[in-house]
């Protein structure tokens, strides 16, 4: 599947980030690679492109959110079928 940005990676990224904020995202198994990229990612400093995170991002948002992004597709911590 071929996928397409419409809009930046950061703005794609805010809703997620909240979702961890919020403690509905958690990792199970081992993902030393893209904690270590998520650890080690600044907004303001990084240049190489954070590969993991922004699939991490587009795999979370497809999970998460209908296609009008309206309304999320969990509640309380589970994820509708």
């Amino acid at each position: 599947t071929q996928v397409r940005a419409s809009r930046g990676k950061f703005a794609r990224a805010e809703p997620i980030a909240a979702l961890y904020e919020q403690g509905r995202v958690h990792h199970v198994g081992d993902l030393a690679l893209l904690e270590a990229q998520m650890c080690a990612f600044s907004p303001s400093s990084s240049r190489a492109s954070p590969d993991r995170m922004d699939a991490l991002v587009w795999a979370i948002h497809a999970l998460v959110f209908t296609e009008d992004e309206s309304a999320p597709l969990f509640r309380q911590g589970r994820v509708k079928a």
